[in-house]
């Protein structure tokens, strides 16, 4: 049996290829708050029966679901790893290099 995270700590890594639990979308993590880092307003427009806790990581995901691509800003909990293939949203090559199946490579950065 797989231990549980403790608090603030990842479960899952930047290109990593995800999906959600609850919402028919999937997409690449590129970068993770170790807590929930965002404003009042969207915390209080989600369902307080469906609110995850904000003692754990949010995921910046680069999403897609059958009919677009967006950002999603997602919890630990709502999270599970996805073995479906590449993802197609236009940002990837910005920020992604190769895929390897089930994960995406940075790209290197050049400071010259």
């Amino acid at each position: 049996m797989r231990a549980m995270p403790k608090l603030g700590e990842g479960q899952f890594c930047i290109g990593q290829v995800v999906k959600h639990r609850l919402f028919s979308f999937r997409g690449v993590i590129f970068d993770v708050d170790p807590e929930f880092d965002n404003n009042e307003e969207w915390w209080e427009a989600i369902p307080e029966e469906a609110r995850p806790k904000k003692e754990q990581p949010f995921y910046h995901v680069l999403a897609e679901n059958d009919t677009s691509t967006y950002f999603a800003y997602v919890s630990q909990q709502n999270l599970e790893p996805d073995s479906g293939g590449p993802c197609r949203h236009p940002d990837i090559d910005d920020l992604f290099d190769s895929f390897d199946g089930g994960r995406y490579s940075l790209k290197s950065i050049s400071l010259n």
